[in-house]
């Protein structure tokens, strides 16, 4: 009977981003450069931490999720990581409670902000804010902002094509 109500709760409908146990999962392959030494002790350590984080995972903090809606595991509000950019420099990247506040090398800060009521996302730079995108009520596609017109972009392949001809235009087959 405990087996079962057991394997009841791990198939219910109510899955969870399993943020802790995934957590432990990833430092475990990478506790050292060596992957072999990670799998060796991997072998002593799943079976008691991973035991224990999955089941903290399924039986609290997924459920927390799904009544909340976040998991507390999985925010990182308040921290910062740095991310190398495309231009070779780094760049302060703090998380926050609706978004991301990002810090430039030269000290320029870009804030994006998601606004839960409008299911939306916007980016505010120089005081200015403007609106990025925002999903629709059908769940199936976007409403994006391009050049001060909004246009709806289906969320399949289709809707990524048209989203590069219309930001790449004549130079979308040149990339191809």
């Amino acid at each position: 009977m405990v087996c079962l109500l057991a394997g009841s709760m791990m198939c219910s409908s109510c899955i969870g981003s399993f943020s802790l146990f995934n957590k432990y999962a990833a430092w475990q392959r990478t506790m050292t450069d060596n992957k072999f030494i990670n799998a060796i002790v991997g072998f002593f350590l799943m079976p008691i931490v991973g035991g224990v984080t999955l089941f903290v995972d399924s039986v609290i903090l997924n459920t927390v999720e799904f009544w909340s809606g976040e998991n507390p595991v999985a925010a990182n509000i308040g921290k910062t990581q740095h991310i190398l950019g495309s231009d070779g420099l780094l760049y302060a990247v703090k998380t926050l409670k609706d978004g991301y506040r990002i810090t430039a090398p030269n000290g320029q800060v870009v804030l994006l902000t998601y606004d839960k009521a409008n299911d939306s996302w916007s980016v505010s730079q120089n005081g200015e804010t403007q609106e990025i995108f925002r999903f629709n009520a059908d769940g199936k596609s976007i409403q994006v902002n391009v050049n001060g017109e909004s246009r709806d972009f289906t969320l399949d392949e289709r809707g990524v094509s048209e989203a590069q001809m219309m930001a790449f235009g004549d130079r979308y087959f040149a990339m191809q």
